[in-house]
């Protein structure tokens, strides 16, 4: 079989010889499929359907009013890092519904980035609690929403109960550069732990 063109960006290059799971995770509408979308190389596999009437009995619509879509199993996308080198990107769906097809994911994944939202901050327990319950890394990235209130980074860190070693920044999930930024702090995090961690 022969390979793909070098120059083919739906192909992972013939020198790539390790590759990364890392999850985006967090809370309902924090943006997890729109930040894998703004740093995929390719066109992102997304599972996203419409909200139904039956939804809005269970997904908490407060403050997110124009919310019309929501991921029913996970995003996916592609990010090469170098020659040798590429991350793959799985955006788990936020309810609590899906938490078993969650528990799934996290097997084999390096780490995950945490999406924040500053107005409904206390919907971010649960998704670091699951992390920490199976012993998965992660950083945390506020994701800047239009109108969202800020807050300073110590006042943040308390709220969020987060150790003093885990990432803490912000990004805006619209953006490539914002985003790789957020990313580029958990790999960093990632490579200064050590192999015991891990596990």
């Amino acid at each position: 079989m022969g390979s793909a063109p070098a120059s083919d960006p739906v192909y992972v290059a013939d020198t790539v010889t390790t590759a990364v799971k890392i999850l985006v995770v967090g809370h309902f509408a924090v943006g997890k499929t729109t930040f894998v979308g703004a740093l995929s190389e390719i066109r992102p596999l997304r599972t996203e359907e419409t909200m139904t009437q039956a939804s809005e009995l269970v997904d908490d619509l407060a403050g997110i009013p124009d919310k019309t879509t929501t991921t029913v199993a996970m995003d996916f996308g592609r990010l090469t890092l170098s020659e040798s080198l590429v991350l793959y990107l799985f955006g788990a769906p936020g309810q609590k519904r899906f938490t078993q097809l969650w528990r799934d994911m996290l097997y084999g994944s390096l780490g995950a980035l945490v999406l924040a939202d500053t107005r409904r901050l206390a919907q971010s327990f649960e998704v670091m609690g699951l992390l920490e319950e199976h012993g998965v890394p992660y950083a945390v990235a506020v994701n800047q929403f239009d109108g969202a209130p800020d807050f300073p980074e110590a006042e943040l860190r308390e709220a969020l109960d987060l150790l003093p070693e885990t990432p803490l920044v912000t990004c805006d999930a619209r953006e490539a550069a914002s985003s790789s930024r957020a990313l580029i702090s958990l790999i960093e995090y990632l490579q200064t732990r050590t192999p015991q961690e891990h596990g």
